[in-house]
C-alpha cells in the first residue's frame, strides 16, 4: 500500500530480506513498532484532555516519536550516506523542524503514519519472497542415477553434468537433460504451459519440474541443479523485483527534487534574514518553512485512497498488492495474456469427431472411452467427458510414446497418435485438426481406422468479448505462450488478436526477453497463471495473476490477482484503477500546492507555527474525503458478454 506514495524503503527488494521472515501482518517489526507509536500517542492524547501536566504529556508524545521514527529514521540516515534521498528524508527532515520548534505531537504522528506505509511495505515484499521458494518445491528431493550399473539414489545438488538419470513413471525430473533411452508423455505444464502433455522419446529435451508420463526414461544430465530450468526462473524473477523495488516510486519522484530544494530554500532563509535582520526570527522561519514543507497530507492521502480503491476492487473480484501495483493498474497500455489457463480454461475437451468406414460419432467416442477408461491423461478425462457411459476394454496396455490397445466384445482396439496408426482416409480430416491448434488421436476397430477425435483446450467463453473490450479502451493486446503456433495461431484467430502480436512455444526466459521488449514499446501488464510466467509476471511493468486457476508462485509473483476464473475482471480493474489512479494524482496536486502556497506565508511571518500545523489538519481532512471516493466501484457490462459462446472453427458444430 505504501508504495504508491512513497512510503517503502528507498534500496531494492533484496536488500532487506530476513532470514526469518514474517508470515502474519502482526509479525512485521514496523507495525509492532507504529502499534507502540499509535498507543503513546493516544495516550498522550486523553492525557491533554484530561489536563494532565504538561510534561507528561510531552514525554508520551516523544515516547510515540521515538517509536515511530525508529522504523525509518536510522535507514534514512544510512541511505543519505549514501546520497540517496527519499521520501523518508523529507519526513526526517519535517519531524525534526517540528521537535526545535516545539511541536512533538506533529513530529510524532509524522512517525506514526511513516512507520505504518513502511511496515506494510515490508510485508508485501515478505509474501514475495516466500512465493519465490514454492518454485523450488517442483525439483524432487532425490534423483536415481546409474553409475557403473547401478541404481544410486542422490539429492538434485549432486548431479553433474554426463550423470545417467533414471526417471520413472509419475516422477519430476530433477534437472534438464536429453532423453537417451525411452518414450513418454511429459507433463512440461509448470515450464512451458502446454495444456496438452508432450510426446517425448530419444534425443527430446526435458526441463527440471516436468512429471514423466508412463515411460521409464534414462536421461543425460545438460545442465546442473544451480543452473537448470526453475533456478533460472528464480534468478529472473529476484532481479527484476528488485528492479522494482529499486525504481521511484512516486513520492520518491516528487520528493528527490523536492528535498534540496527546501533544503536550500530554508538554508538561505536562514543566511540572508540574519545578515539583515534579527537572525532568531528568520531562524525560527526556516523551521516554520520546513514544518510547511512537510508532506503531511502527501503521507495520508495517497494511503486513503489506494486503501479505498484496494477495497473497492475487491468487490469486484480483483486482488491489488498495494499502491504501487494500483498506480501502475492504471498506467499500462499494453497487455500481453498467457494463452493456457488466461484465454483458455486449461480443461483440454473434444472438439470435433471424424468418421470413416460406417462409424457414427457416437461408436467412435465409446471405443474411445472404452480404452481410456482408467487412464489418467488429459486426453484421456477429455474423451471420458464427451461419453455418457463407459464400458471399459480389457487387456489395456499403454505403448510408450504411441497410445492404448485393448479388447472389448472380442475385437481388438487401438487409439493413438497419427503416425503410429495410419489415417488413411482420415489424412486430410487430421491435417485440419491439427492446423485449427487441436491434438488429433486416431481410433482402430480390429485394424481398421474408424475415426479420429480433436481435443483442444477451449477458449473462456468471455474471452474474445474481453480482447475487443480491451482493445477498444485502448490497449495493446498480444498472447504469449509456450504452445505450438497452429494452437496459439488458432485460438488468437478465434479470440480476436492480431497475428503479428502472437508469441508461441516460449519458454519462461522468452516470455521475460519478449516482455523487456515490449516495455520499451509502452507501459505493459503481463496477465498468466502458471510457474511458467512467473519471470514475465515480475519483468512486466505490472504482473496479473489469475487467482482460481493460478499456481501459488504465479500469485505471488504478481502485482495483481484476479480472484476467480472470470476474465471480465481484467477490463473492470483497468477502468476501476484508472479512475483511482485520477484520484491519487489529485491528492499529489493538492498536496503539492498546499506546500507551495504554505511556504511563503510562513516565510514572511503571515503564519506561524501554530497556523501552518493547523492548515495542515484542515488539508488532510479534505484530501481524505477525496481519496475515500477511489472506493466507489463500478461492474463493467460488457456488450454481449453473457450470451458469448466459445468462438471456435465451424467443425466444433459436430462436437459435444
Amino acid at each position: 500500500m505504501s508504495d504508491a506514495c512513497g512510503c517503502g524503503p528507498d534500496e531494492p527488494v533484496g536488500e532487506k530480506a530476513e532470514e526469518h521472515e514474517p508470515e502474519r501482518l502482526w509479525q512485521v517489526k514496523e507495525l509492532q513498532f507504529a502499534a507502540v507509536s499509535g498507543v503513546f500517542l493516544l495516550a498522550a492524547l486523553i492525557a491533554g484532555w484530561a489536563d494532565t501536566a504538561q510534561p507528561v504529556e510531552l514525554a508520551l508524545e516523544a515516547a510515540a516519536l521515538l517509536a515511530g521514527a525508529y522504523t525509518f529514521v536510522p535507514s534514512t540516515l544510512k541511505r543519505l550516506v549514501k546520497g540517496k534521498i527519499g521520501v523518508g528524508t523529507l519526513m526526517t527532515i519535517a519531524a525534526v523542524g517540528a521537535v526545535i520548534l516545539g511541536e512533538v505531537g506533529e513530529a510524532a504522528m509524522l512517525a506514526f503514519l511513516f512507520s505504518i506505509s513502511e511496515g506494510l511495505e515490508e510485508y508485501s515484499l515478505a509474501r514475495t519472497r516466500r512465493g519465490l521458494r514454492a518454485l523450488l518445491s517442483l525439483v524432487p528431493a532425490q534423483a536415481t542415477i546409474l553409475r557403473d550399473g547401478t541404481e544410486t539414489t542422490v539429492s538434485p545438488a549432486e548431479l553433474r553434468v554426463g550423470d545417467r538419470m533414471l526417471v520413472k513413471p509419475g516422477e519430476r525430473i530433477a534437472t534438464d537433460g536429453t532423453i537417451r533411452d525411452g518414450r513418454t508423455a511429459l507433463d512440461v505444464s509448470a515450464i512451458t504451459g502446454e495444456s496438452v502433455p508432450v510426446e517425448a522419446g530419444p534425443g527430446s529435451e526435458v526441463f527440471a519440474g516436468s512429471i514423466n508420463g508412463t515411460g521409464v526414461l534414462e536421461v543425460e544430465v545438460t545442465t546442473t541443479a544451480e543452473d537448470n530450468s526453475l533456478a533460472r526462473i528464480v534468478r529472473i524473477v529476484e532481479a527484476e523485483q528488485a528492479r522494482k523495488g529499486a525504481s521511484q516510486r512516486l513520492a520518491d519522484r516528487i520528493a528527490k527534487p523536492l528535498v534540496p530544494g527546501i533544503m536550500i530554500a530554508a538554508a538561505l532563509i536562514a543566511v540572508i534574514g540574519s545578515l539583515l535582520g534579527d537572525p532568531v526570527t528568520w531562524i525560527e522561519r526556516a523551521l516554520v518553512v520546513l514544518v510547511a514543507a512537510s508532506p503531511c497530507a502527501l503521507a495520508i492521502s495517497v494511503p486513503v485512497a489506494v486503501v479505498a480503491a484496494v477495497g473497492a476492487a475487491s468487490k469486484l473480484g480483483v486482488l491489488v498488492k498495494g499502491g504501487a501495483a494500483l498506480e501502475a493498474l492504471g498506467a499500462v497500455r499494453g497487455v500481453a495474456l498467457d494463452k493456457t489457463g488466461t484465454l483458455t480454461a486449461n480443461r483440454p475437451a473434444v472438439i470435433e469427431v471424424a468418421t470413416t468406414n460406417g462409424a457414427s460419432r457416437d461408436q467412435v467416442l465409446h471405443l474411445a472411452a472404452a480404452l481410456e477408461a482408467r487412464s489418467e491423461h488429459p486426453l484421456a478425462r477429455a474423451i471420458l467427458a464427451a461419453v455418457d457411459e463407459v464400458t471399459p476394454a480389457s487387456d489395456v496396455e499403454a505403448v510408450t510414446g504411441a497410445g492404448l490397445t485393448g479388447r472389448l466384445d472380442g475385437r481388438t482396439l487401438r487409439l493413438g497418435r497419427p503416425g503410429w496408426l495410419d489415417p488413411g482416409a482420415l489424412a486430410a480430416d487430421v491435417q485440419r485438426m491439427q492446423q485449427a491448434g487441436a491434438t488429433a488421436v486416431l481410433v482402430e476397430d480390429n485394424g481398421q481406422i474408424v475415426g479420429a477425435i480433436a481435443v483442444r483446450d477451449e477458449l473462456r467463453p468471455e474471452a474474445a468479448e474481453v480482447v475487443a473490450q480491451l482493445r477498444r479502451d485502448g490497449y495493446h493486446v498480444a498472447m504469449l505462450t509456450g504452445d505450438n503456433h497452429a494452437t496459439a495461431n488458432a485460438l488468437a484467430k478465434d479470440v480476436g488478436i492480431d497475428a503479428e502480436d502472437v508469441h508461441a512455444e516460449l519458454r519462461p526466459e522468452d516470455k521475460a526477453r519478449l516482455i523487456q521488449t515490449l516495455r520499451g514499446q509502452r507501459s505493459t501488464a503481463m496477465v498468466g497463471d502458471g510457474v511458467n510466467d512467473a519471470p514475465a509476471l515480475a519483468t512486466a511493468d505490472l504482473g496479473i495473476a489469475m487467482g482460481a486457476m493460478g499456481t501459488d508462485v504465479a500469485i505471488e509473483t504478481a502485482d495483481v490477482a484476479l480472484m476467480g476464473e472470470d476474465l471480465r475482471h481484467l477490463p473492470q480493474a483497468f477502468t476501476h484503477a484508472r479512475r483511482a489512479r485520477r484520484i491519487m494524482l489529485q491528492n499529489v496536486g493538492l498536496s503539492l500546492g498546499l506546500i507551495v502556497a504554505l511556504m511563503p506565508l510562513a516565510l514572511f511571518g503571515i503564519l506561524g507555527l501554530a497556523a501552518v500545523v493547523l492548515v495542515h489538519e484542515l488539508a488532510e481532512v479534505v484530501v481524505i474525503a477525496n481519496g475515500v471516493r477511489a472506493g466507489r466501484a463500478k461492474t463493467l457490462q460488457l456488450a454481449g458478454i453473457r450470451s458469448q459462446t466459445p468462438s471456435t472453427p465451424s467443425a466444433v458444430g459436430a462436437s459435444s
